[in-house]
C-alpha cells in the first residue's frame, strides 16, 4: 500500500491501521513524490489524498493513470460532489470523505484487494472464449478488451463492470446490483459512483452516451450490454 497525505499525523494512522490489518504500507506526503513512490514501488493500492502540495491528488492520479492499474482511493476535506467526480474521472476508483473512520477506510481497502480484479473472471471459465460485441473483443481470461483491433486500457474498475455486464448481456443491472457486484456488500457511498465510471468507460471505448452500442442505459433501473451495433 502506498500512502499519500499531507497531514503526517493522519498519514502515520492510517499506515499504522493498515499495518495491523498485515498490510504492508508506505507513506510520502506530496504529489511529486506519490508519483515517483508510485512507479518505484509498484503498489497494490494507493491512498491519495486529494489536497497535496506540488501537485494535487487529481494530477497525481492522472499520471499514476499513465503506467499502473493499481487501485486508488481518494481521500477529500471538501464534502463536494464536483471534487469527488473529478477525482473518480481520472481513474480514481473510490473515495472516502474527511472525517473518515480509519477502521472505515481499511475495511474499504480489504474488500477492494478482495476483488478477484474478476467482476470479469468471476463469470469466465478458465477456456472461455473472447466476448465479442460488434468491434468491441473482451478477453475475460486475460483481462484485455480490443475496439476495432485496437487495445482499450482500462482501470480495474472500469474492466470490472464490463466484465460483470458483459457475462450476463440480457440482464439489466441496477447501480446497487454493480456496486454488489464490482465493490462488494461492504462499500456505502453514494450510487452515483457508477455513473462516473461508465461515464468514463464509454468514453474510453468510443461510446456515443446519446446512442451506446456497448453499454446501453436503461432508464429507471441502470445499465446493460448492448450488442456493439
Amino acid at each position: 500500500m502506498l500512502v499519500v497525505d499531507d497531514e503526517r499525523a493522519l498519514a502515520r494512522l492510517i499506515v499504522g491501521y493498515l499495518t495491523r490489518a498485515g498490510m504492508a504500507a508506505q507513506v510520502c506526503h506530496s504529489g511529486p513524490e506519490a508519483v515517483e513512490a508510485a512507479r518505484a514501488a509498484e503498489p497494490d493500492l494507493i491512498v491519495l489524498d486529494l489536497g497535496l502540495p506540488g501537485m494535487d491528488g487529481v494530477e497525481v492520479c492522472r499520471r499514476v493513470r499513465t503506467f499502473s492499474d493499481c487501485y486508488i482511493v481518494m481521500l477529500t476535506a471538501r464534502d463536494d460532489e464536483i471534487d469527488k467526480l473529478v477525482g473518480l474521472s481520472v481513474g480514481a476508483d473510490d473515495y472516502v470523505t474527511k472525517p473518515f473512520s480509519p477502521r472505515e477506510l481499511v475495511a474499504r481497502v480489504q474488500a477492494m484487494l478482495r476483488r478477484p480484479r474478476a467482476g470479469m473472471v468471476a463469470h469466465a471459465g478458465a477456456d472461455e472464449p473472447p466476448r465479442v460485441y460488434g468491434d468491441l473483443v473482451i478477453d475475460a481470461v486475460g483481462r484485455e478488451v480490443h475496439v476495432a483491433g485496437a487495445q482499450v486500457e482500462l482501470t480495474p474498475t472500469e474492466f470490472d463492470i464490463l466484465g460483470v455486464l458483459s457475462a450476463r448481456p440480457r440482464l439489466a443491472f441496477s447501480r446497487a446490483q454493480l456496486i454488489e457486484d464490482v465493490w462488494g456488500s461492504a462499500w456505502s457511498g453514494d450510487e452515483r459512483l457508477v455513473d462516473v465510471h461508465v461515464g468514463h468507460l464509454r468514453r474510453k471505448l468510443g461510446d456515443d452516451p446519446t446512442s451506446p452500442r456497448y453499454v446501453r442505459t436503461v432508464r429507471g433501473v441502470g445499465y446493460r450490454m448492448g450488442n456493439g451495433e
